[in-house]
């Protein structure tokens, strides 16, 4: 069957929080996050999106399984981890638009469903008059021991789509890499672009 894609918003938010808590444990087990998370604890995190008026969930579907998505919201509305290194900055998170996770079943990979993913998003933050939006990125040393051979960086990418890394600026975060036995605290590089209304 062909991919579907479909930009849910309010209520319709919540009947694929489970199915994206999947996704997201899946997904976010490689390269470069190593997170080794459970169902139930991203069912709780992704609940916020349901208290965000302003949330998106761009989903790709697969004869009705979701087998990708990603996800944003107002800036203004992000974790404290996320949005208090902004304000630190001199950037106002209410002009800003976050983009959050985009995850994808690997099986789905190289179909351009990732440039489907930053349209909607995009299409979401224009529509509620931003013109500005962003979204982090972890970094991890490039002799890292699980950096798989051959691994291409995604900056080609985001940098065609006219986001570019913001010198100095990261925010923290803390998960459990596999294999870890405790969180400890990962840097993600913050990009932005602006100019999404003109």
């Amino acid at each position: 069957m062909a991919v579907t894609i479909n930009t849910l918003t309010g209520n319709e938010i919540e009947a694929v929080l489970e199915p994206l808590a999947r996704l997201r444990v899946e997904v976010f087990r490689e390269w470069p996050y190593l997170y080794d998370g459970s169902a139930a604890y991203e069912a709780e995190y992704l609940s916020r999106y349901l208290q965000s008026p302003g949330a998106v969930v761009v989903g790709a579907f697969d004869g009705g399984k979701l087998i990708g998505a990603a996800t944003g919201q107002p800036l203004r509305d992000e974790v404290d981890d996320i949005r208090t290194p902004y304000e630190a900055a001199g950037l106002d998170p209410a002009e800003i638009y976050y983009f959050a996770e985009s995850v994808l079943t690997r099986a789905y990979r190289g179909r351009g469903i990732g440039h489907a993913f930053f349209e909607g998003r995009e299409a979401r933050a224009r529509a509620l008059g931003f013109d500005a939006a962003t979204f982090c990125a972890v970094i991890r040393p490039e002799n890292h021991p699980r950096r798989p051979d051959g691994h291409r960086s995604l900056d080609p990418f985001w940098r065609k789509r006219g986001f570019a890394p913001v010198d100095g600026l990261t925010v923290g975060f803390d998960w459990p890499d596999v294999g870890e036995t405790g969180s400890s605290r990962k840097a993600l590089q913050v990009w932005l672009r602006r100019g999404l209304l003109c």
